[in-house]
């Protein structure tokens, strides 16, 4: 399960980006970008990140996942679509050659920081 690798790794970007000024503040939420290609599930992401994350200052920290679609352009006719199977040609003019727009991401739009004061 390389989510548990995943977690760990968002945990500690998390935890670097609260400021010097704010140590005793905890982190409310973390609002991720995953792309449906990226091999991610959700929910074992949420549940390795919130063993990772107990007794520190991200316990109780919402991961709000956004699942980003695969979008492809043809190289050849400029079509652009959101594929839906594990097809990847071009619906318009069946050529193979196609470019991948998203759908492999994993990444950390913004985390969200409660001051304790």
């Amino acid at each position: 399960m390389h989510e548990m690798g995943i977690a760990m790794e968002i945990a500690d970007i998390a935890t670097a980006s609260i400021p010097e000024d704010m140590q005793g503040a905890k982190v409310r939420r973390i609002n991720l970008q995953v792309g449906k290609l990226s091999a991610i599930v959700a929910d074992s992401l949420r549940f390795c990140f919130d063993l990772v994350v107990k007794n520190t200052p991200l316990e109780g920290a919402e991961l709000a996942i956004e699942e980003v679609p695969v979008v492809a352009r043809c190289k050849d006719c400029q079509n652009r679509w959101t594929v839906k199977e594990a097809v990847f040609t071009c619906p318009s003019c069946r050529s193979g050659a196609v470019d991948l727009l998203s759908g492999r991401e994993l990444d950390i739009q913004s985390i969200e920081i409660e001051d304790e004061d």
